[in-house]
């Protein structure tokens, strides 16, 4: 095992993980594949977004830790089945660093962020110039908020974008009027498709994460909900017994009552 002072070095964190995959290490840890941790993966990114949304400092450091974890235990197991290891991933994302950054390390220049993402594209297909479409490479496994987002930005990088946000505007209200002329489940289900894509947009547009702004409307509506239904709790109240009228009235007392 490291030397305690010595746990801090990432070198020293490659060897417990080494070790916790030795023959005499942990059962479960030599019993775990790349497949088997996928949700650990999943889970892990998840939970460094949510400290992200908390803005506590101590809560991200820790998931960084854990989400670390995950991308060394992968690339553990890839050196135990002599794929790669570690330094290979760590000299990859380097190297790319390197060259999709000329303003920076060679002669190129890039005076605003604009200028470095449409370099950055012209960048990626020379080093791809199998690729078809700039849209490739991004997971379709994405939550479906992020992917839209994703899919949305390269296609702007390459110019195909409305001219003033007005254009967003009226392109949802157009979007809104379709989905309330619909007709049928499916017509309507692609409407709404529709919808939400162009929301999308309007967040990008005005430097919105969709994906952040929707977990932060999950936990108000979570927050929010719980309180009503701790009001019932206190006056001896059956919630769903209650009429449209009380329940409306408990949501604006919760709205007052969790007002930060």
């Amino acid at each position: 095992m490291p030397e305690r002072d010595d746990l801090g070095k990432f070198d020293a964190f490659v060897e417990l993980i080494a070790r916790l995959r030795a023959p005499d290490g942990c059962p479960w840890d030599r019993e775990q594949t790349h497949q088997s941790l996928r949700e650990n993966l999943l889970s892990e990114t998840y939970e460094v977004l949510e400290a992200l949304d908390s803005g506590e400092a101590a809560a991200l450091r820790e998931e960084l830790g854990d989400l670390l974890l995950q991308i060394v235990l992968h690339a553990q197991i890839a050196k135990d089945d002599g794929e790669f290891e570690i330094s290979d991933v760590v000299r990859g994302i380097a190297t790319k660093i390197i060259s999709r950054h000329p303003h920076v390390f060679g002669d190129a220049t890039a005076d605003t962020a604009a200028q470095v993402m449409a370099n950055w594209e012209k960048l990626k297909k020379a080093e791809k110039p199998h690729r078809e479409s700039v849209l490739e490479g991004v997971p379709k496994a994405m939550p479906a908020l992020a992917y839209a987002y994703e899919i949305s930005r390269r296609a702007v990088r390459v110019g195909f974008e409305w001219p003033d946000f007005e254009g967003v505007i009226a392109k949802l209200a157009e979007e809104v009027r379709e989905i309330a002329e619909a007709d049928g489940r499916e017509e309507k289900e692609r409407e709404f498709g529709d919808l939400l894509f162009t929301l999308v947009n309007v967040a990008r547009w005005q430097d919105i994460d969709a994906e952040a702004a929707l977990r932060q409307a999950n936990e108000k509506f979570y927050t929010r909900f719980a309180y009503m239904e701790a009001l019932c709790r206190q006056r001896g109240l059956d919630f769903p017994a209650l009429s449209f009228e009380e329940k409306d009235a408990l949501w604006e007392e919760a709205k007052e009552g969790t007002r930060e």
